[in-house]
């Protein structure tokens, strides 16, 4: 029965998250103060919901941004529903959008929650970038490196969009030069047609001017070789 009980139980942790830290006493927690950030990117499958647990001290500044990349499959749908829980598993913060940031004020000391759900597409999954941390007063050192954080994924993300934009001009000349090919061909095939019909008709104009013509020569042909009634020889 116990190790039923163990199997369970480690089962249901499965299903729900993961966590960033390991699970702590509160006779130790202090050993784990400090600004403790990540940034990773996923795949969160079609109607799955990834979670994360992370530990944050009380009067801790808790920040979390995500970005949607791009989605798979059948998904037409960038948002993410995004939520923030505190340890006693009040709602903190949402937000249902393909580019999210929030920020807040840890009040309680424990392991909060956070949960990506792909609930906008059944078909579909979505690639998105992920970066959260908390940071403690008295820390400007840390402080920096999570701004420096920020402007790398800013950079990253700029990057990403104008990687998508030239992607998105360079399928347009080509779909360009597909439609002036489209184009050509259709002329091509037109300007066959109208040689095919002209060879057609001036051969059967010829053909029948060589039949009449063959035929009013032997009619001319014909009338010199008559005899007439009253003559002992023909013409000629």
């Amino acid at each position: 029965m116990l190790l039923k009980a163990l199997l369970l139980a480690l089962s249901s942790r499965c299903v729900f998250g993961r966590k960033s830290e390991p699970m702590l006493e509160e006779s130790h927690a202090g050993l784990f103060r400090g600004s403790d950030k990540y940034d990773f990117a996923l795949v969160v499958g079609a109607a799955e919901t990834e979670c994360f647990w992370h530990f944050a001290h009380q009067s801790g500044s808790f920040y979390l941004t995500y970005m949607v990349q791009w989605v798979t499959g059948m998904a037409n749908d960038q948002r993410l529903f995004v939520t923030v829980s505190s340890p006693q598993g009040a709602l903190v913060a949402s937000e249902n959008e393909a580019f999210g940031r929030m920020g807040f004020q840890t009040e309680v000391t424990g392991f909060y929650r956070l949960c990506l759900g792909n609930h906008n597409n059944q078909f579909g999954g979505i690639r998105v970038f992920v970066n959260f941390g908390v940071i403690y007063d008295g820390s400007e050192e840390l402080r920096r490196e999570t701004e420096q954080g920020e402007r790398v994924l800013n950079s990253t993300l700029a990057g990403i969009e104008e990687s998508v934009q030239k992607l998105q001009n360079h399928i347009l000349h080509t779909w360009r030069h597909y439609i002036f090919a489209r184009m050509r061909k259709g002329k091509d095939h037109y300007l066959l047609l109208s040689n095919l019909n002209y060879v057609t008709w001036w051969s059967a104009t010829q053909s029948l001017l060589i039949v009449l013509s063959g035929y009013l020569q032997l009619f001319v042909l014909k009338r010199l070789f008559r005899t007439p009634a009253d003559a002992s020889r023909p013409r000629c």
